[in-house]
């Protein structure tokens, strides 16, 4: 299992950011970055939070729970980002738990894919609101 500060290291150097600049970003010392990185400090929810988001990845993978970095969530969203009724329709969708296992599945799936599913799901929802 890869360690919380090994992975913010990781995903820092992939930006391109420097210890200082991340830590600029985050409103934190240069220095309270590096302790991250070493484990020797942890930072609390808001500052965790603020962090996944600007490494671009979700907390469960900062904090070792998961190895796919961005949530399924997000990928969709992205998807079918250029079709504002199925984005709609999408943030009605991601609220119902009989869903979320199919949230989790479409990550390895082309973006084309995933939006050919989303539609799909709404024609269903659709037709079956209709009888």
């Amino acid at each position: 299992m890869v360690a919380f500060g090994e992975r913010i290291r990781e995903l820092r150097e992939e930006k391109g950011l420097s210890q200082e600049e991340l830590g600029k970003i985050l409103k934190v010392a240069k220095s309270t970055i590096s302790q991250y990185e070493l484990g020797k400090r942890n930072p609390d929810p808001e500052t965790l939070d603020n962090l996944a988001n600007i490494l671009d990845c979700s907390v469960d993978y900062l904090l070792g729970r998961t190895d796919e970095r961005r949530p399924a969530e997000k990928v969709i969203e992205e998807a079918i980002s250029d079709d504002a009724e199925l984005l709609e329709f999408f943030q009605d969708l991601k609220q119902r738990d009989d869903l979320q296992l199919l949230f989790k599945q479409v990550k390895p799936l082309s973006q084309n894919t995933i939006k050919r599913i989303i539609k799909y799901i709404k024609m269903v929802e659709d037709e079956e609101s209709q009888e």
